[in-house]
């Protein structure tokens, strides 16, 4: 592909919109387990919140949702949203909140150049948690070319992590 139809590499994905059947519950799962801020709501509506001060990573609302059923599967839109951690130990942290508040891993896995815990949000949206291991550490075939895997993550490592 020509350089010149390429995406500046410095592009980033800023945040995510979600619909959600009911805001206090998703802020119950997003702020309340998961830890991220509350930055702004609007009423029964929307919220908007962040990890650091952000003005916001997820938006959360009910703007055509409210009171919705997730999507039936065989359908089409968002598979997951994924939030990168900085660190194992933050992964691990992560981890230990969803075991704190019950809430089941739909898988576990180790791609090589990251690890990646997957659930659902309460309104059935897909959630990836991950963090990416240093690109030094990334899995390359004989060429160079990356070459990722799918291996089952050893969640009692990641639990051995220290706290944060």
């Amino acid at each position: 592909m020509p350089e010149a139809t390429r995406i500046d590499p410095r592009t980033r994905i800023g945040h995510v919109h979600l619909k959600v059947a009911d805001l206090d519950r998703a802020l119950g799962f997003y702020c309340g387990v998961l830890g991220f801020e509350l930055m702004q709501k609007m009423g029964d509506q929307a919220a908007f919140i962040s990890a650091g001060g952000y003005h916001h990573h997820i938006g959360l609302n009910t703007w055509e949702s409210a009171g919705g059923k997730p999507p039936p599967p065989g359908t089409t839109g968002l598979y997951h949203v994924a939030i990168l951690y900085p660190s194992r130990p933050a992964l691990a942290d992560a981890l230990r909140r969803l075991i704190a508040a019950g809430i089941p891993l739909q898988g576990a896995s180790d791609h090589g150049v990251s690890e990646a815990l997957y659930l659902s949000d309460p309104d059935g949206n897909g959630v990836e948690l991950y963090r990416d291991r240093p690109e030094s550490e990334w899995p390359r075939d004989a060429k160079g070319a990356l070459s990722m895997v799918t291996r089952r993550l050893d969640l009692e490592g990641l639990l051995r992590e220290p706290v944060i």
